[in-house]
């Protein structure tokens, strides 16, 4: 069968995402999946949509498409210290697609169930129009009563980020402006990160244990780190402070920003003292890290723990009484970061 030839929507599903089923999923010949819980355990349950030309380019390979919906439930998951039990798709698909676009996008999903244990429980395939939209919903399970919620953040917590922060974003700006890592002249191979960290998310779901273990309130950070730290205080009554020189960068977004204050006009405005660069870092999202207030006699413990598994954690903030997010630059004083994160509306 050539890229080019068309498939019934039961051959579609016989083709591409029966073999992805689980066992809940009877093959996906029948009308609804079933699930058992663990025992002593709660379900958790997280949802994103994506949209050609909102969260990812039209022309990204489709496995990467793919990968990158289920990842960011995933991401969703591990914050709440969940380990994955299933998903449902439900998928869009443009008048343009092929059967080739579709077995990669299979290839894609099933390379990362393998990866991080989950299994297609069922969904729904429909014609879109004009572009891809896709849309999972993620199940997780956790003990009973356990979930670690946003709104735990306490007064005393300490502010734990995992990876780094503000890749994706920067990637993002490459994919925007082709000429911009010229113009910087941003090597090779921090160019390749950045973009790579945009395409493809890494949902810490290995250290969802350790945020079960340790965290009071945690989430995943997806709209921009100042953004979701508000979120966060807010849910939870409380104010958190965080040092901007201590949000944990790789060495691709250091030179990213290095360069850009060197090479470009400063965003600055009265009430402004970051760099445009370093906003994006700290507001532009697609991290897909996990965001977590820990007490402070478990910290050493939560970095460990996180360390173990290969993942990085690093002190940014301190939660205390009161309301908001501050951001403070190296002299203490507060940055007016706007909004603060990315937003639809």
């Amino acid at each position: 069968m050539s890229g080019g030839d068309r498939l019934s929507e039961f051959e579609l599903i016989a083709r591409v995402f029966a073999p992805l089923s689980g066992p809940g999923g009877y093959g996906l010949v029948d009308d609804a999946a079933s699930l058992t819980p663990p025992e002593g355990a709660d379900l958790v349950l997280t949802k994103d949509a994506l949209v050609a030309g909102v969260h990812f380019f039209p022309d990204d390979p489709w496995d990467a498409i793919a990968r990158k919906a289920l990842r960011v439930n995933l991401s969703d998951l591990a914050a709440k210290g969940a380990r994955p039990v299933g998903y449902l798709l439900g998928l869009g698909l443009p008048d343009a697609w092929t059967v080739d676009q579709l077995d990669a996008f299979g290839r894609g999903l099933a390379e990362d169930q393998a990866e991080y244990g989950i299994d297609l429980l069922g969904g729904d395939t429909v014609r879109s129009g004009e572009r891809l939209v896709l849309s999972v919903t993620a199940i997780g399970a956790v003990p009973k009563g356990r979930m670690v919620r946003r709104g735990g953040a306490c007064p005393g917590d300490v502010v734990v980020v995992t990876g780094t922060i503000g890749d994706a974003a920067l990637g993002l700006q490459l994919r925007l402006d082709p000429t911009l890592a010229g113009t910087l002249h941003l090597n090779d191979i921090h160019a390749s990160h950045l973009l790579d960290r945009y395409l493809l998310p890494r949902p810490r779901s290995v250290v969802a244990d350790a945020v079960l273990r340790h965290a009071s309130g945690a989430m995943d950070i997806s709209d921009g780190l100042a953004g979701d730290l508000a979120k966060m205080a807010r849910a939870s009554g409380v104010h958190i402070q965080v040092d901007i020189a201590s949000v944990p960068l790789s060495d691709a977004a250091r030179a990213f920003v290095a360069l850009s204050e060197a090479t470009l006009p400063s965003d600055r405005s009265k009430n402004t003292t970051t760099p445009s660069a370093e906003k994006t870092v700290l507001t532009g999202g697609d991290d897909y890290e996990i965001a977590a207030a820990i007490p402070e006699g478990q910290v050493e413990s939560f970095i460990a723990d996180c360390e173990l598994e290969g993942v990085p954690a690093t002190i940014i903030g301190r939660v205390t009484a009161g309301e908001g997010v501050r951001f403070n630059d190296r002299a203490g004083e507060a940055v007016d970061l706007g909004a603060g994160s990315f937003s639809h509306f």
